[in-house]
């Protein structure tokens, strides 16, 4: 009796149990996400590049942040030129890729001379979203490498513009742009600010050149990056992309942007800018040093050349004179300098005060449209 009653115990243990499992695996309501295969799931979970951008931006990832609010402003840009050696050679067509940055949503793109400069016959401009514009060159300075280019759109995403005069050494610092090709769009490189005021000496078609104030950074500069933005961890634009030293691993430039504001709010305000022209060529306190060693600059920027043509000269300005203000602008660097003049029109006014011998002077000038 008492082995019938052992075995009916084990019974009613198994049934108990058999109940349990059928109740954990009944089957719900037919869910299509319920019913894909493990990868499937897996690929759901994992989701989409945008949405794991925004899962990351969550959890505060800094360069993912500044990574996802500025590739929308980040433009390719093609060009195409036809050139002859000669009258009697065939023309060649050379084609370009660069960088570019939208800096205000009616079109405005901000970029180097040396990607949309020149007179290329075609220039195209490609978005992120693949849409591709005509653009048209508004601007440009070589001295500079900077242009202007313009879309027929509106309402386009913009970059913010930050300062590059409060810049640190050690800050960080990103870079996009398009290096190697259309096919490497949107590339996002990362490093830190390793120098300021760079002065590199560079070729262009109008012979030597030199490049002033420029930020350094170690975040990777390639073939293509030209004209593409660099951006502090706030997600502003620092400086545009333009050179990088190709003897060397880790060193690359770009132009602050702070020169290039004056010219931004021209076009916005006015629809149009024609670049003042001043006629100095100046070195900034630590270029002067070595220029001159008999003379020692403690503020302002020290003129080593002027056209005799131009507004400067003509109001008496002279070689070995230290420009320290342009109207209520302080001047210590060719940046200043230029970004100063930058911020008038062609026919105004300004007030130059400079050191000559120990001594302050006040010079008047009219500018005048740069010649070409």
């Amino acid at each position: 009796m008492k082995r019938i009653c052992y075995i009916i115990l084990i019974l009613l243990v198994n049934l108990a149990i058999l109940f349990s499992i059928i109740a954990c695996t009944q089957k719900r309501p037919y869910s299509p996400q319920e019913n894909q295969t493990p990868e499937v799931r897996f690929q759901s979970q994992l989701g989409t590049e945008e949405d794991q951008s925004q899962e990351r931006l969550s959890t505060g990832d800094p360069i993912v942040g500044v990574a996802h609010s500025i590739i929308p402003t980040v433009v390719g840009i093609s060009t195409t030129e036809i050139t002859r050696e000669s009258m009697w050679s065939q023309p060649e067509t050379i084609q370009g890729v660069g960088s570019g940055v939208v800096v205000h949503p009616d079109g405005y793109i901000l970029t180097n001379d040396h990607v949309a400069g020149g007179d290329p016959s075609s220039i195209s401009v490609i978005f992120r979203n693949g849409d591709e514009l005509e653009g048209t060159t508004l601007w440009t300075d070589p001295t500079l490498d900077l242009a202007i280019v313009k879309v027929d759109a509106a309402n386009l995403p913009a970059a913010h513009l930050g300062s590059s005069e409060s810049l640190a050494v050690g800050e960080r610092a990103i870079a996009v742009g398009t290096p190697l090709g259309l096919q490497f769009q949107h590339t996002v490189t990362s490093g830190i600010i390793s120098a300021l005021n760079r002065t590199v000496r560079v070729s262009t078609n109008l012979g030597e050149n030199f490049m002033e104030d420029l930020i350094q950074t170690d975040a990777s500069i390639n073939p293509g990056n030209s004209g593409g933005p660099l951006v502090n961890i706030r997600g502003e634009v620092i400086g545009i992309n333009t050179v990088k030293v190709s003897s060397a691993e880790g060193i690359g430039f770009a132009i602050p942007i702070d020169v290039a504001k004056p010219v931004i709010q021209h076009f916005v305000d006015e629809g149009s800018f024609i670049t003042p022209y001043l006629g100095v060529v100046g070195f900034d306190r630590e270029m002067a040093s070595y220029y001159n060693k008999d003379h020692r600059v403690e503020e302002g920027v020290y003129v080593v050349e002027l056209d005799r043509r131009a507004p400067a000269y003509l109001a008496g300005i002279r070689i070995d004179d230290i420009i320290t203000m342009i109207g209520d602008q302080k001047i210590n660097k060719m940046l200043d300098l230029r970004k100063a003049v930058y911020s008038y029109r062609v026919g105004q006014n300004m007030d130059i005060k400079v050191i000559r011998d120990g001594q302050e002077m006040i010079f008047n000038i009219t500018l005048v449209e740069k010649p070409v």
